[in-house]
Order: structure tokens, then sequence, then C-alpha cells
């Protein structure tokens, strides 16, 4: 019988306990109230997708439970970092239904708080005595950076091709998944064709995973989603399912015009972007991004036949279908 993606958090339990409480730790800020916030934001950080998959590649050859239990606190605390700094970029006042830090705190002192997140995160990632890791790190460190910036910068063009919109995602998001999977099997001793193909594994569910969380975006509403629905869109941030349905609007439509001037920034009334909403909705450009998501996943899967253990390529699937199956 084959596993489920439960049976994964089932096994993998008691390691992410420990990740947990790691985090926790190095997350500890010496100003009570600060601490107390910057803890709850971390306790709400999902289902720790990017160290799950750490821990799984690793436990792939030669598991070193504590390295690779410090490396994945290091990953998601590096995540978590990100988030910080997304939402002051966005000036977003939610995040999984939760007020975010810069609704509560000065722009500088968010800032600082993330910036403080990532040192921990670099220590973290230093303690398992690997230099690789380290460097393995850094790079997804500037690879994030590399994408928010494409984001903030270049992401407001409703004319962008799909390269341009999968190199800003590879950064922001799937680079990080990447990294992930490639320090553990590093930390596991894995052979260079293992590491390299659990890397490119990394990134395959990572794209997958920012797609589906662009579909959700503009389909789900603010209940499910913990943040305003149609929150890039707002934003004026092109995503794929918004550049596959602007591609089948003639240049003279008025929808297209009213897009262009929401991306653009001109046009910022509720009420018209709900209706624009509501036309990608009834398109097929969300069924679409979904299947360009699919066909990352169907790569993914095929990459993980160099996994020896038989348990753990179940479970790497299952990870798979974590990305695909999410509804929030």
């Amino acid at each position: 019988m084959r596993a489920t993606t439960a049976d994964v958090f089932e096994a993998m339990q008691d390691d992410l306990n420990r990740v947990e409480r790691r985090l926790l730790e190095a997350a500890s800020i010496d100003f009570p109230i600060v601490s107390g916030m910057v803890q709850d934001l971390v306790k709400t950080g999902g289902k720790r997708l990017r160290p799950l998959l750490l821990l799984l590649a690793a436990k792939a050859f030669d598991y070193e439970r504590d390295r690779a239990v410090t490396a994945a606190a290091g990953v998601e605390l590096l995540h978590t970092a990100s988030l910080i700094h997304d939402d002051s970029i966005d000036r977003a006042a939610l995040r999984r239904g939760q007020p975010t830090l810069n609704t509560q705190l000065s722009t500088g002192a968010v800032i600082l708080i993330g910036d403080f997140l990532f040192a921990q995160s670099a220590i973290l990632a230093a303690a398992t005595d690997s230099t690789r890791v380290v460097s393995i790190f850094a790079s997804s460190l500037g690879s994030i950076c590399d994408g928010q910036l494409r984001e903030t910068l270049d992401a407001h063009r409703l004319d962008q091709d799909r390269e341009t919109y999968e190199h800003r995602i590879f950064g922001k998001t799937a680079s990080l998944f990447a990294g992930a999977a490639e320090m553990g099997a590093v930390i596991g001793g894995a052979s260079e064709e293992a590491i390299q193909q659990l890397r490119d594994f990394g990134g395959d569910i990572g794209m997958a995973f920012q797609i589906i969380d662009d579909v959700l975006d503009l389909r789900e509403g603010t209940q499910m989603l913990g943040k305003p629905a149609g929150n890039d869109l707002r934003q004026g941030v092109v995503t794929l399912p918004t550049m596959l349905f602007a591609a089948d609007l003639p240049e003279d439509s008025p929808t297209r015009t009213t897009l262009e001037e929401i991306i653009a920034g001109e046009e910022q009334r509720d009420d018209v972007i709900d209706d624009v909403l509501a036309e990608i909705r009834a398109s097929d450009a969300l069924d679409r991004a979904e299947g360009i998501a699919a066909e990352f996943s169907a790569r993914a899967r095929g990459r993980i036949s160099v996994v020896p253990n038989a348990e753990v390529r179940e479970y790497l699937n299952n990870v798979v279908d974590l990305t695909l199956i999410r509804s929030f």
C-alpha cells in the first residue's frame, strides 16, 4: 500500500519536533514583547516543507540526525526571515491570518528583526561544520534576494514572458527548496550525481509550490488564504495565471486595458479589481497554470530514482503530492 502524505509527517515527527525546538531557541530575542511576536510567527510557520525536504534528503543516505536537524532549522529560519522582509516591502497586514510584524512595529525594527533572524540562520548553517553547507546556504540567500529584487523591480509588466517569471520565482521560492535538498544530500554523504539530482528535485517542487501558491492567491477567498484574495494582483505583481489570462485577451480588449491599469497601480478600486479577478477565475488560466505545476512535479518524481532507500523515495513522493494538493 502506498504511503500517504500524513505518513511522511508521522515518520519524521520526532526530528521535526527537534527542528522546532532549535528554531525557537534561535529566534529568542532579549526583548520579551518582541521575542513573543517573533516566536509566534515561527510557531505559525506552516507545514515545514523545507526542513522536511532537507531531513529526507539526508535520511536517504548516511543520516547524521543532529547535523541535519541543525541545518533544517537554519533553512526554516532563513525562510522566516525572508517572509518578514517580504511583508515589510509589501506592507502586508496579514500572513496566514495573523497580523504581520510591520502592523505592530516600526519599519526599521521589522527590518532589523529580519536581519537578526538571517544572522541566526547563518549561525545554524555554520554549526553543521560543513563549508559546503555554508556555501549552499549563502548561495540560496543570494538567490532569494535576487528573486525579491526581480519581483520589486521587474514583475509589474504584463508583457513579461514565462522565462522571466520562472527566473523570478526560482530565486524567490524554489532556490531554497533546491538548497535544502542539496544541503541534506551533502550532510548525508551522497554521491555528486545524487546531490545534483536531489537539488534539481527540490528546485522542481519549489517551482510547483510557487505556481500553486499563485493559483491559490487568485482562486481562494481571504478567509482561506489568511491574506486578501488576489493580493498579488492588487499589488501589481504579475504571476503565471494572470500572464496566461492576459495572453488570450485582444490588445483592444477593455479587460486588458483595465488589467494593465491595475498592474501599473493606476486602478486601485476594489470593485474593479474584483471584477477582473472574477474573469480570471472564470477562464481556464488557473487550470492551465496548475497543469504547468504538475509538469514540474512530474519532473521531480523522475529524479528520485537516485535515492537507494525505497521508504525515503516514497516519502519524497509524498512531498511532491503536498505541493499539488495544498488549499492554503
